[in-house]
């Protein structure tokens, strides 16, 4: 069975010039294996921007119709990737890349507090971990554009998306480190771990 699998990441925002889901996305539409031999990757990179979201994931389900969604989020601080489980009804009174910012705390008022993220957690932590990275599940995607994409995420798929996961990726060094330093992630290791991921997700869509 023919699948087609939405991939997004973001572009750069405040304090994050560079943002490594925005590379990461093209090289994971473009990877070649066994498990995704019928799977069709869209990439796509939002504006790190709240009406950028509104106005483009709609968009991109109703013309490409995915049976999963795959959202990346850049995490400047973490030491793993972190497989999201749940978004928050929260938002933080942060400007985005356009110099919006939110009037209210919530995403959406008189809602559950959070939701579960359609996804299969544990499965994509074991992937995650096959692609030889360190890995773990996060109930908490902050309060920024990522957790405000989970949510709408989170709501598509009650109107019929089956799958959507959000994983946050920690920053990578671009340059080569001399031998013997600490080791640090590189846009390698995220694209062999998302590798790993975009099977599991292309797996549990065919159960």
């Amino acid at each position: 069975m023919a699948l087609t699998i939405l991939v997004t990441g973001f572009g750069p925002f405040p304090g994050a010039p560079f943002n490594p889901t925005t590379p990461l996305v093209k090289r994971l539409a473009r990877l070649r294996r066994p498990a995704l031999a019928d799977v069709r990757v869209v990439p796509h990179v939002f504006p790190t921007s709240y009406a950028a979201v509104d106005r483009e994931l709609p968009q991109l389900i109703a013309a490409h119709k995915p049976d999963a969604l795959l959202m990346l989020g850049l995490a400047p601080r973490a030491r793993s990737l972190r497989i999201e489980t749940r978004a928050r009804n929260a938002l933080a009174l942060r400007a985005d890349v356009g110099g919006a910012a939110p009037r209210g705390r919530a995403i959406a008022t008189g809602k559950p507090s959070a939701l579960a993220m359609p996804a299969p957690a544990r499965r994509l932590l074991a992937a995650a971990r096959a692609g030889r990275v360190p890995a773990a599940l996060s109930s908490d995607a902050g309060q920024y554009l990522c957790n405000y994409l989970c949510w709408q995420a989170a709501q598509a798929a009650r109107k019929g998306l089956r799958i959507a996961a959000f994983v946050h990726v920690p920053n990578v060094h671009r340059k080569t480190l001399p031998q013997g330093r600490k080791r640090h992630f590189t846009l390698e290791d995220l694209t062999r771990a998302g590798g790993h991921l975009l099977a599991e997700i292309a797996a549990a869509a065919r159960r």
